[in-house]
């Protein structure tokens, strides 16, 4: 059991620093985590896009490492609930995974050494790469879930979340340096040795941080599995159901051009490295930045509203590169575009999880991610035979820019048919897990964050689960029910997902 963090008669603890000594070690040890996996996503995987093109895989096949194996990530989160039920833990099965995660970049930095890589070598480190980051999201959010109290998450993971954005950025601009010092050099394919040994260096680091954090619950009381059909009648229906349906199709719209955009700019446009750092890291700035804000907007008008606002300046924005190939233009875009997905990523957060009980959210985040990473894959393919068929040109380029942005705008029935929803604004903390030019960053929600805004009318009744768990049922999520028998200790309801 988690330890006493004040008595009854004592107001609770609201500042992580005034925890017992033993569960801050605990939360500095996960801030340790969350800089190095910044780092190690802004130095890493960030730039396998630029190194596929480096050692000549083509453009096409550069847009779909970016895209195709997050699918993967998506399949293993199914398996997720299975491994920790073997492993006996949450903690194991994420470090495991980290452990796994941190080894691709090992045959990548034996690649940039010879100076070539297969197509399929490179797409399965990849498609790993992004399955044990996925994976680990159900069972970190639920780990996190029973690790830091509800009366300190506020403050203590908007401070974890501002030093892992602040690591991503910085990883991501010594990337880019590297790169336009080595740059037309012998040594320009060389460098990414040095980038991707940074990243495998900084995840062993994040590793060994989560082995350092205690686990109050390895596996907690009451742990109960909802299949993948459940999970779609959580997902599915009434405004959820509407709300998931536009999102899915905005994401195929999205990924038309999304994955393209960089080696568009790295070859047709041939933008130096840093004018790409600086373009992406103008998104991904601009989205944080206006996180605040946007949050004010939501608290004042509605979730709806700005859901409307996102959706609609993020409709127009691939077209922008149709329109200009200035430079400084390109970067006023790319500054809308962050502010954009900040508002479009806030206003789905709140009104998806506005309908989601607390103690259900990762399950549903699961099925999320699966519906999200096949738009994801839909959409790039649907890019890819564009510029097939049109043959690898600019004029190429400007066909998927447009079609991007007719599937966007197609969108707009499905967005006038979610009904309005009253729900509280919440600060909103997301996990960057990638830097991308579409849209700055892909990111995920740190779920137990955000507070619990369910009506117990939205609950679906318990007799829609199993009454007990049989040996040979095959399960895809699980959900868990702790029992404090210390009332004073402020637990989450985990839950067994996210840039």
């Amino acid at each position: 059991m988690p330890a006493t963090l004040h008595s009854p008669s004592s107001p609770p603890v609201t500042n992580w620093t005034e925890l017992p000594a033993e569960r801050r070690r605990d939360l500095r040890y996960s801030i340790g985590d969350g800089a190095c996996y910044g780092l190690m996503v802004g130095s890493g995987e960030t730039y396998l896009q630029a190194f596929v093109l480096a050692v000549g895989l083509g453009e096409v096949f550069a847009g779909l490492i970016a895209s195709v194996p997050l699918l993967l990530g998506g399949l293993l989160q199914l398996l997720s609930p299975a491994a920790i039920w073997l492993l006996g833990s949450h903690k194991r099965w994420v470090t495991t995974c980290a452990a796994v995660q941190a080894l691709c970049f090992a045959p990548l930095i034996i690649a940039a050494i010879a100076g070539t890589i297969t197509p399929l070598a490179a797409m399965l480190l990849a498609s790993i790469y992004w399955g044990t980051s996925q994976a680990t999201g159900p069972a970190w959010n639920t780990w996190q879930g029973t690790l830091v109290p509800k009366t300190v998450r506020a403050g203590y993971y908007a401070t974890r979340t501002r030093i892992q954005q602040a690591t991503t950025l910085i990883g991501f601009l010594i990337g880019g340096i590297v790169l336009q010092v080595t740059r037309g050099t012998e040594d320009a394919i060389a460098a990414y040795v040095a980038l991707f040994g940074l990243a495998f260096v900084c995840r062993w680091m994040s590793t060994w941080c989560l082995t350092r954090q205690s686990e109050p619950e390895p596996i907690p009381l009451n742990m109960r599995f909802l299949t993948l059909r459940q999970q779609a009648i959580r997902i599915s229906s009434g405004p959820t159901g509407r709300l998931l349906t536009f999102l899915v199709s905005m994401q195929v719209g999205v990924y038309v051009a999304g994955p393209f955009f960089v080696p568009y700019m790295l070859r047709e446009l041939d933008f130096s490295y840093m004018e790409y750092v600086t373009l992406i890291g103008s998104s991904f700035v601009a989205k944080f930045v206006c996180l605040p804000f946007w949050g004010r907007f939501a608290h004042r008008m509605s979730a709806n509203s700005l859901l409307w606002i996102g959706a609609i300046g993020i409709m127009p924005l691939a077209f922008g590169w149709n329109l200009t190939d200035n430079y400084f233009l390109l970067l006023l875009l790319q500054v809308f575009a962050g502010s954009a997905w900040g508002a479009y990523e806030l206003a789905m957060v709140l009104l998806f999880f506005e309908a989601i009980p607390e103690r259900e959210r990762t399950s549903v985040l699961t099925l999320y991610n699966l519906c999200n990473a096949g738009a994801i894959v839909t959409g790039s393919l649907i890019g890819a035979g564009l510029l097939r068929w049109f043959g690898v040109t600019v004029e190429a380029y400007m066909a998927v820019f447009a079609t991007s942005t007719l599937l966007r705008v197609a969108t707009l029935p499905l967005l006038s048919r979610i009904p309005r929803t009253t729900v509280e604004s919440a600060p909103l903390q997301l996990r960057p897990l990638a830097l991308r030019a579409s849209e700055g960053s892909i990111d995920t929600p740190v779920l137990p964050a955000l507070p619990d805004q369910t009506r117990q009318d939205q609950i679906l009744p318990d007799k829609t689960l199993p009454d007990k768990i049989l040996p040979d049922q095959t399960h895809d999520t699980i959900e868990f029910e702790p029992v404090a028998t210390d009332r004073s200790v402020p637990l989450e309801q985990p839950m067994a997902r996210p840039a």
